[in-house]
């Protein structure tokens, strides 16, 4: 069968993604069992034959949509969900924080068109660890399967590097901010702030501290009005290099 996507090169020109993690190559003895996600059957299809040849991956199962997919997950307990970004009723980005609720050791690849640069932040704080476009030749979606199995994060090159110039963006802009002293956190907000740096959610920082979620919002708000930030990702980044907090 001919490839079901075209290649994709990184920045030396070799076709594959970008690998971040524990090395791969350990011995299974069960083959890796897949749940397929995305709402065009024929693609759905392409990759259950594609993957059939593999004899070390299994492919369990499919849905059509996010919705789906949470429930089959729940069903299956898949090792791996390969998932659409962008689905009707429910979207992959949506269905990733109920998948990993709901099969905790469920490991979650996006397999998308966007490349847009907030769906990729998106999918990593919704707990993907990878994040594939459809560009990658069906050799690589094998390999990235396995790799993820293995503990390693899967990026596609052309995403990494959008990552990797958001990250230098925000660094810059935290060491132009170093020449006026750091605002003074309360010893709450300096509580809470620990807390979103582990990635804990608004509900469950409020659980942790025995306050309303209305006042975890109050605090995150006010520690983004101080630092001058926009998100909790660069609250968090910000924190560390000012050492207002260390992160293990």
């Amino acid at each position: 069968m001919a490839d079901t996507f075209g290649p994709m090169r990184d920045e030396d020109g070799d076709d594959g993604v970008i690998g971040m993690g524990p090395d791969a190559g350990s011995v299974r003895a069960e083959p890796i069992r897949v749940l397929v996600v995305d709402d065009h059957a024929l693609f759905r299809r392409g990759l259950e034959i594609v993957l059939a040849a593999e004899e070390d991956i299994q492919v369990v199962g499919e849905a059509g949509d996010g919705a789906e997919a949470v429930d089959k997950a729940a069903d299956l307990l898949p090792d791996i969900v390969l998932m659409d970004v962008r689905m009707p009723k429910r979207g992959g980005i949506e269905a990733c924080t109920s998948i990993k609720e709901v099969a905790p050791s469920a490991k979650i690849i996006m397999l998308t068109i966007s490349d847009e640069e907030a769906d990729l932040y998106d999918a990593i704080k919704a707990g993907a660890t990878g994040y594939l476009l459809k560009e990658i030749s069906t050799d690589e979606v094998a390999t990235a399967i396995r790799a993820v199995a293995d503990g390693q994060s899967q990026i596609s090159p052309s995403m990494a590097s959008k990552l990797l110039t958001e990250f230098k963006s925000m660094i810059q802009r935290t060491d132009e901010r170093r020449l006026v002293p750091a605002p003074r956190l309360t010893d709450r907000e300096l509580e809470v702030l620990k807390l979103v740096a582990t990635g804990m959610n608004n509900r469950d920082i409020a659980k942790e501290l025995f306050i309303s979620e209305n006042t975890v919002k109050n605090h995150v708000r006010n520690i983004l009005e101080k630092l001058q930030l926009h998100s909790r990702m660069e609250a968090v980044v910000y924190a560390m290099r000012e050492k207002i907090l260390e992160i293990r």
